[in-house]
Parts: structure tokens; C-alpha cells; sequence
């Protein structure tokens, strides 16, 4: 799957955003290295706080379905902006962890717009496991 197509599923993903109040929808796509899309959106609440964005939504639809962090080839992520949707500070820390530092990381938007970037490079100083046995 290319990286167009794998953004293409991520628009497609942005369907099944429930985002009342922000009305800022994102879809993800996450592929395997078995070439299997799991989709994620963004899912809103009154309470702020326990909104999960759409990346972490694919990520863990992933992982639900029993994918490991080795069998994750690539991630997409798309939002309506002007310039490619870039994850929060949240999604990041996840993405660090849970998928390979080397993962290539589409951000893009509706008007074609992509860049490409790795897991190590949106968070080159991550938190990470190791660092609770400090």
C-alpha cells in the first residue's frame, strides 16, 4: 500500500469522528507490515479530558486485534487544516512506545498535502519504560 493510499483510508476514517464540539475531525490509518489497515477518529466528550484522538484509536484498534509493535509498518494521520495534521503531545508519547522509533508517520490533510516523518523524530526525547527504573 502506498503512502496516498494509506491517507486515502485515513480521510475515509475521518467518518467516524464524533466531535460535536470542537467540529475538528481526524481520522487515522495504521498499516501492518501484513498490509491490514486499522482505522481510528477521533471521539469527543463534554468532559475534555477523556477525548481520545484518532491516532490512538487506530493504534489501540491495532493492538485489540492483536498486532504487535513489530508488525506496524506505517501510520497515517489526516485532519482538515491547512498544512498536515500533526499529533498532540499525547499521541506522541504512545506512538513512541508502542510503535518502532523507525516508523514512517504520514501527517496529511484534505488538500493533498503530506509529510513524512518517523515516531523518533515527532519525539526524539521520549518518556520511555526504561526510565521508571531510574
Amino acid at each position: 500500500m502506498t503512502k496516498e493510499e494509506l491517507i486515502n483510508e485515513a480521510i475515509k476514517a475521518r467518518a467516524y469522528s464524533y466531535s460535536p464540539y470542537s467540529k475538528f475531525k481526524v481520522g487515522s490509518a495504521l498499516l501492518t507490515n501484513n498490509e491490514e489497515v486499522y482505522l481510528g477518529a477521533n471521539i469527543e466528550n463534554a468532559s475534555y479530558p477523556v477525548t481520545m484522538c484518532g491516532e490512538r484509536n487506530a493504534i489501540y484498534n491495532a493492538y485489540c486485534h492483536g498486532v504487535k509493535k513489530e508488525d506496524i509498518k506505517a501510520i497515517a494521520i489526516v485532519a482538515d487544516t491547512e498544512e498536515p495534521c500533526s499529533p498532540c503531545g499525547a499521541c506522541r508519547q504512545v506512538l513512541s512506545e508502542l510503535l518502532p522509533v523507525d516508523t514512517p508517520v504520514y501527517l496529511g490533510n484534505l488538500k493533498s498535502k503530506i509529510k513524512i516523518t518517523t515516531v523518533k523524530e515527532l519525539l526524539p526525547f521520549a518518556f520511555e519504560p526504561k526510565d521508571l527504573n531510574a
